[in-house]
């Protein structure tokens, strides 16, 4: 593959930064020895600025170009959390942390961030500045919206942004992008059942909870198979069902049921609110108990904007030296859609290989990805800052 030779040389350097944050995985908003890993080898690369405490532990860094005649402002994130989950891969540098495991190949993205780094403050090959982001709580947290909302864009005049995220299936170094609307928008509900509990040999003399939970649970899919054109995307997952007593012969009292919704359109996103809502409340009625309802819209669509997604495709296929594939939609969520609302910009897939998927106990990053994802990186800065030669300038 045409990726730089510099990064042939970086690799077992960044192949070191990926095993040790393998072996450090931290999760949401603790990440401290990731951020001040991260910090310090910017610091040494000898960035212009390195600013830390943004979306609370991220980190910046900032290198300008030998060519300061553009005011250009290129941004790209790489999420630095881990998941709790408990590894099972026997990797010699597995995870040292007790249910917490690198199990979305964050380690990986920020490592090829950080070969990026390495390569762009010592060539400077570009006209104008490039703002590195390490971003932490991307696993539900919404570090980017911290971050944002911490003054990221407007401190460091971001004008254009991207991300970048490796997956499973996909042929190593392949890339994969989609244009417009791409990962979907994606809400939590929690629904608190509430009956009457007795004893499970006198059901009669109870108002039982689980039963009407269980009556919820199935109603809540008719929301997209019998309420919603079947041509548009939704998904209602009930993904946890807990009673408030464990014991064998006890009717509950009360049942929590949480989950999620899943939209790309924000006509289908009120309408499943509402539905889901009318439902939990009119079948607990029915039953004899209630219900109350707690809706929490959390991540929005993330939408890549056409320039920067057709410059991201250009840049891909020179690196890789294949067609990019076209995407189709994903109905998971990535808070880059936060800085995707915030500026325009592309979010692209980097193919791992055939290995697990993300968020298994058995995931793998590729370490040959390194080189691929770091050398894309670079060529997107020097290609949407390139240098202008201007003939007879002075």
């Amino acid at each position: 593959m045409p990726i730089k030779n510099r990064f042939e040389e970086l690799f077992e350097k960044i192949k070191s930064w990926r095993h040790y944050l393998h072996e450090n995985p931290e999760l949401l908003y603790e990440v401290i020895k990731t951020s001040d890993f991260v910090k310090k080898k910017l610091e040494q690369f000898g960035c212009d600025e390195v600013v830390t405490g943004l979306g609370r532990t991220g980190v910046v860094g900032v290198i300008r170009g030998q060519n300061a005649r553009s005011t250009r402002v290129v941004g790209l994130r790489a999420d630095m959390d881990a998941l709790p989950l408990q590894e099972k891969t026997n990797l010699d540098y597995a995870s040292k942390v007790p249910g917490v495991m690198h199990a979305c190949g964050h380690d990986g993205h920020t490592a090829m961030l950080l070969g990026a780094a390495n390569y762009l403050a010592e060539t400077r090959n570009f006209d104008g500045t490039v703002v590195l982001i390490f971003q932490p709580a991307e696993e539900g947290g919404g570090g980017a919206k911290e971050m944002i909302d911490d003054g990221l864009m407007e401190r460091f005049g971001i004008q254009e942004i991207y991300g970048m995220h490796n997956m499973p299936g996909l042929e190593l170094g392949h890339f994969s992008i989609k244009e417009g609307d791409f990962f979907a928008a994606a809400d939590t509900f929690l629904i608190e059942v509430k009956g009457k509990g007795g004893h499970a040999a006198k059901p009669q003399e109870t108002i039982d909870p689980v039963i009407i939970g269980s009556n919820i649970v199935m109603a809540l899919q008719t929301i997209a198979s019998r309420n919603t054109d079947p041509v548009k995307n939704v998904v209602v997952s009930v993904c946890t069902f807990i009673s408030d007593t464990q014991a064998f012969n006890v009717i509950p009292e009360t049942v929590i049921l949480k989950g999620t919704v899943r939209t790309f359109e924000k006509e289908v996103q009120k309408n499943t609110r509402r539905l889901l809502i009318k439902l939990s409340e009119t079948i607990s009625e029915s039953f004899g108990g209630s219900a109350k309802v707690e809706y929490s819209e959390g991540y929005p669509v993330m939408k890549n904007s056409s320039k920067e997604t057709n410059e991201a495709i250009r840049v891909a296929e020179s690196v890789s030296g294949t067609k990019v594939i076209d995407a189709q939609k994903i109905m998971g969520a990535e808070d880059f859609s936060f800085m995707l609302n915030s500026r325009k910009g592309a979010y692209i897939l980097i193919g791992n290989g055939n290995s697990s998927g993300v968020h298994s106990p058995t995931y793998v990053f590729n370490d040959e990805v390194l080189p691929i994802g770091a050398s894309f990186w670079a060529e997107l800065v020097e290609a949407r800052m390139k240098i202008e030669n201007k003939v007879g300038s002075k």
